[in-house]
């Protein structure tokens, strides 16, 4: 049984992922994302410079099906994401197929479906043309979180024996991103080999308490509570690393989204090069954030790294001031 952390993939007819139409079917979003993300990898081995673009499929209307599916004045590979496409109107589905019937070499569309009864005659369309089938249902079993925990401690470079997946799991939850960021962590903490007793070092306690709760309570300003996350988590063992790399990218996640609006995370991840869940959510921390406190604030965890990596003579210190600081920084106008 393939990994649930590779994707799995059904492919009729042996049909490649650079054909004309890959179809992603379910709404787990980080396995979206990384069926997403192999497509266009799939691309750019036959051409480095392949163009990608990632659009809401209901935002589109029939002009620019037409302008994004015909052929390129100057050439080259493309790749157009349709995301949400059972949301897709009755006329665009009808554009879509005849646009579709007549495919333009080195053009893939990927069109994203959720799983659900909604939207069949898109199922219906990828089906006709017998389009590779990548398969990001969410993992709803837990041998199927297990695998995942596996695969991604496997693709980290590490091993974690089958005890050791499930303390993960009872210890992070049943979040794919933490999941994968935890084991990760893990790997790139230690020398690769996973038990239950190194999972409990460093997850032991309440499945919240994690550099990302702490960071995420830090960048929206709930500095009591981001302080009592903080408290807990090194008493449990967390590491003072771990928590100020999560504050961190907390803090650069705000800075690169700020000032870029409310525009489509799906549109503005490629290129940001993060993922839409993690575009998304830093659009609603950003939210009360100045250009001056984020200058501050990132200033701040630049020397949070030094310090809890030995410039600090106590680190647990340097990260509550830290977490102070940071509550002070998103106050500046």
């Amino acid at each position: 049984m393939p990994s649930a952390a590779d994707v799995q993939i059904e492919k009729p007819d042996d049909a490649p992922l650079t054909g004309p139409i890959v179809l992603l079917l379910g709404d787990e979003e980080l396995l979206v994302s990384r069926a997403v993300e192999r497509v266009v990898a799939a691309a750019r081995a036959h051409d480095p410079d392949a163009e990608v673009t990632d659009r809401i499929g209901s935002s589109l209307d029939v002009a620019e099906f037409y302008e994004m599916l015909s052929p390129s004045l100057f050439g080259g590979r493309r790749v157009l994401v349709l995301r949400s496409a059972h949301e897709l109107k009755a006329e665009q589905v009808t554009t879509l197929s005849t646009l579709l019937a007549s495919p333009v070499d080195d053009v893939t569309v990927v069109i994203h479906h959720a799983g659900a009864v909604r939207g069949k005659a898109v199922l219906d369309l990828a089906r006709k043309h017998k389009a590779p089938q990548l398969t990001c249902a969410k993992l709803t079993r837990p041998e199927e979180r297990m695998d995942f925990v596996r695969g991604e401690v496997r693709r980290a470079g590490g091993t974690i024996t089958a005890d050791a997946a499930a303390a993960l799991i009872d210890a992070v939850g049943s979040d794919l991103r933490e999941l994968s960021s935890a084991a990760i962590q893990l790997v790139g903490d230690t020398d690769g080999r996973i038990n239950a007793e190194l999972v409990a070092a460093y997850h032991e306690g309440r499945a919240e308490v994690s550099g990302f709760a702490v960071a995420d309570l830090a960048v929206a300003g709930d500095t009591g509570r981001a302080l009592e996350s903080l408290r807990w988590a090194l008493s449990v063992g967390v590491p003072q690393v771990v928590i100020a790399d999560a504050l961190a990218d907390g803090v650069r996640s705000v800075a690169r989204v700020s000032g870029l609006g409310r525009a489509n995370p799906n549109e503005l991840a490629p290129r940001l090069g993060m993922p839409p869940w993690k575009v998304r959510r830093a659009q609603s921390q950003a939210r009360g954030w100045s250009e001056r406190g984020l200058r501050n604030a990132l200033g701040c965890v630049a020397e949070l790294n030094a310090d809890v990596k030995g410039v600090a003579v106590d680190p647990d210190y340097a990260l509550e001031r830290a977490v102070l600081r940071l509550g002070r920084a998103r106050q500046l106008r």
